[in-house]
């Protein structure tokens, strides 16, 4: 019995080590799993229990029955008669406690809880797997290939295979059997998280729950999901290569990816003395280099924070070199980017990526022209405006002209404008001001009393058109 009792605690002492389970919980479940093979013998609804002495190894069961007169559930019930021939002092009402041969089990019981034993260490092991690694997210981790599950990828982590899912590989990317990978574990789910996945309110984690369910059906979770494609994989290597960002002195604070071909990653200093640009770049590009290296060789656009909006839209456009920005609508986030003549493909790039990652990065809505482009336009929209004001009363072609300069580019402003504030313009003194005051405020009312009024029918025309027009 030593020798048993001597196994049993060094089997014991194995399970806790190898698997991270507490020596209680494992002999909690071996209890719980005794209790159940008992029970595909003296029926399922027996009132049984378990004990294991984890000095001696010794097991203890034994079954608990209540005395009453007449039996109407024999697994749980005992007459008076048959209570008294193993209990004399047996009374109804009472319990009998039966104690169980537990050397008796026969091979399908002994089977069974085996099986139990199993599940139940499996599912402790998945418990602590998922309590592990949930936390880590975010982090990068390095595992080798394992297998392949169709498109997507089963990666050994030691202790748990982790998925990367299609979705979140590089696209250049060829992956071997073997093969070492880095990766940032961006999602760790249960089995239950993973039910509750609703496919069509969350596409990314559709795609992860799609790949999931190609595996091996009876792992249950967790599942744990890599990408090597999101933002926060190439923040991590950042991290990891320049040291001043651990430091709290040079900050991220955005990146867009188009993985494997071209990203952008704004960046800030809290120490004016320190280039965060240089910072990142490292000596002669060595920290830049390893990054890109790890990324197959993706480029790799640093641009300069700013909080003034104009030069952080110019800076986001890099490496094209913008000469201006014309913010067309505040609100709804709208700007024009004007870059030189020889600039202009740099700045679009291929397929727009260049000017899509920039939109992205700073979340504006950015078109992007030459100066020749804009010059045409600029000067096309003054001569319009121009060739308006001088259809008022006291305006002649040179006062328009420098009325347009002076920011006056509808008759409107002109209608409402002071006349002191008229008078800050170029060749325009108090009498001229007041008889082009009046004379906008006449043109207006030409024009009102001249334009037809509209129908319901084509009020609601303008109204979709304008609908059409914001959407």
């Amino acid at each position: 019995m030593a020798e048993n009792a001597k196994d049993f605690i060094t089997a014991l002492e194995s399970l806790e080590r190898e698997k991270n389970i507490k020596r209680d919980d494992i002999l909690k479940t071996i209890e719980d799993a005794l209790v159940s093979a008992l029970r595909k013998n003296l029926g399922k609804t027996a009132q049984i229990e378990a004990k294991i002495d984890v000095e001696t190894g010794a097991v203890r069961a034994q079954q608990v029955l209540n005395v009453v007169e007449i039996v109407s559930n024999p697994e749980t019930e005992i007459e008076l008669s048959a209570a008294k021939l193993e209990d004399r002092d047996a009374e109804l009402g009472g319990v009998l406690t039966r104690m169980l041969v537990v050397n008796d089990f026969s091979r399908i019981a002994a089977q069974i809880a085996k099986q139990v034993l199993i599940q139940k260490v499996r599912g402790i092991e998945r418990d602590n797997f998922y309590k592990e690694y949930k936390p880590r997210e975010g982090e990068v981790v390095m595992g080798s290939v394992r297998r392949m599950s169709d498109r997507d990828i089963i990666v050994d982590l030691g202790k748990v295979e982790a998925i990367l899912p299609y979705c979140e590989q590089i696209r250049k990317e060829h992956y071997t059997t073997g093969s070492r990978i880095k990766a940032v574990i961006s999602k760790v789910l249960s089995q239950t998280e993973m039910m509750e996945i609703d496919d069509i309110e969350d596409a990314q984690l559709a795609r992860y729950k799609s790949a999931a369910y190609k595996l091996d059906k009876a792992q249950r979770g967790p599942y744990i999901f890599l990408s090597r494609a999101n933002n926060r994989f190439l923040e991590e290597l950042f991290k990891v290569e320049v040291p001043e960002m651990s430091e709290g002195i040079v900050e991220i604070k955005g990146v867009e990816r188009d993985p494997g071909f071209r990203s952008k990653v704004l960046v800030t200093s809290t120490d004016s003395k320190i280039d965060p640009i240089g910072t990142c770049v490292g000596m002669r590009g060595i920290r830049i280099r390893a990054i890109q290296n790890e990324l197959s060789g993706e480029r790799i656009d640093l641009i300069m924070y700013s909080p003034d909006i104009k030069t952080l839209l110019m800076n986001s456009v890099a490496p094209a070199k913008a000469t201006s920005v014309q913010i067309v609508n505040e609100e709804s986030k709208k700007a024009i980017i004007v870059v030189p003549d020889d600039q202009l493909a740099i700045a679009i790039g291929k397929d727009w990526q260049n000017l899509k990652l920039a939109s992205r990065l700073t979340d504006w809505k950015l078109d992007v022209k030459s100066e020749s482009v804009k010059a045409e336009e600029d000067k096309f929209a003054n001569s319009v405006v121009q060739a308006m004001l001088s259809g008022v009363e006291g305006i002649g072609p040179k006062t328009a002209e420098f009325l347009q300069r002076a920011g006056f580019t509808t008759v409107e402003k002109l209608a409402n404008v002071e006349i002191e504030h008229l008078c800050t313009v170029q060749g325009i003194g108090d009498k001229t001001a007041a008889k082009i005051i009046e004379g906008a405020k006449k043109y207006l009312e030409e024009h009102a009393a001249a334009q037809p009024q509209e129908t319901p029918a084509q009020e609601q025309e303008a109204a979709d058109d304008n609908a059409q027009e914001n959407n």
